[in-house]
């Protein structure tokens, strides 16, 4: 079985300490296995975590939840957190409301970071570099996003995927906040990714993911609109990683009115896919480059 999880005993109503107890059991009877000859990864032993009645994980999930002027949203998004979560780090973009005052009433340990920049990408570039988690997941402040299903995508990333794609349109995902002409335009800008860069998406500009910290270094993200999300999607297709779609639904915004305009990141999206598009042999040729310098090496 993977080292990263383990099956948690199934009982009737476990309850969290229980839950704790018993895979800390484990984990030293583990430790006793390694003793008399047995391997085991030494990292995980001792740090499982239950993420449910039947699951425990070791990697440490980070949550980064980007913000501005939130303060109404953010009960109804914390509340679906899950509790096993190592941190939530909130990116405050210069608030004028009680974003940050809120934030640390409902999640007293929230580790609040201070936008500098400005945009969507700025702001999930700065939560990512202040994340200690080896998981990383990208949760919207609007209350669209259900934190239950925050499991599924951990359980994919501990099951062998390097990256977790929320999608609203594949089997079992939904939304309730699209309308028919986002709904046409997200439809024909994932197909031109699709067949640009060889990817099998059914969702392209949805910001519900997750992944390994270990992806940050193979994508390098380096642009601060909404358009961070499809840049993402397609640098991880482009690293060659292993992506795994998540049904997802996405519900409406609570509180407030939406950043997002149809056409104008509709076309910065579109410019981000022409961009990617012309970069892409350059890319690709750099594992070949190392691969041929490794070569001359052992052969001089």
């Amino acid at each position: 079985m993977n080292s990263f999880l383990r099956p948690a005993v199934p009982g009737e109503e476990q309850t969290q300490d229980q839950a704790q107890d018993q895979t800390r059991d484990q984990a030293q009877g583990q430790a006793q296995g390694q003793a008399q000859g047995q391997t085991h990864d030494r990292s995980t032993v001792g740090r499982y975590r239950p993420i449910s009645t039947h699951l425990a994980i070791a990697p440490p999930v980070s949550v980064v939840i980007p913000a501005m002027n939130e303060a109404e949203n953010l009960p109804y998004v914390f509340k679906t957190l899950p509790r096993w979560i190592h941190e939530v780090v909130l990116v405050d973009g210069n608030s004028t409301d009680d974003t940050v005052r809120v934030a640390r009433e409902l999640w007293p340990d929230v580790k609040v970071v201070e936008q500098l920049g400005k945009g969507k990408g700025d702001a999930l570039i700065t939560g990512f570099k202040a994340c200690t988690g080896d998981i990383i997941v990208m949760v919207d402040a609007d209350g669209s996003a259900d934190g239950h299903e925050i499991v599924s995508y951990v359980s994919a990333l501990v099951s062998g995927a390097d990256f977790a794609k929320g999608s609203r349109f594949a089997n079992g995902g939904g939304t309730d906040d699209m309308t028919p002409v986002r709904k046409l335009g997200n439809w024909a800008l994932c197909t031109v990714v699709n067949r640009k860069f060889g990817a099998r998406y059914t969702d392209l500009c949805y910001g519900y993911n997750a992944f390994w910290r270990h992806c940050l270094d193979e994508i390098d993200l380096d642009c601060t609109g909404f358009e961070v999300e499809t840049l993402m999607n397609i640098r991880v297709v482009k690293a060659g990683l292993r992506v795994q779609e998540i049904p997802s639904h996405e519900y409406l915004r609570i509180h407030g009115a939406s950043n997002l305009r149809a056409v104008r990141d509709g076309l910065r999206v579109l410019r981000v896919i022409l961009k990617e598009r012309s970069n892409r042999r350059s890319l690709r040729r750099r594992p070949r480059v190392a691969a041929l310098d490794s070569r001359l090496k052992d052969v001089s």
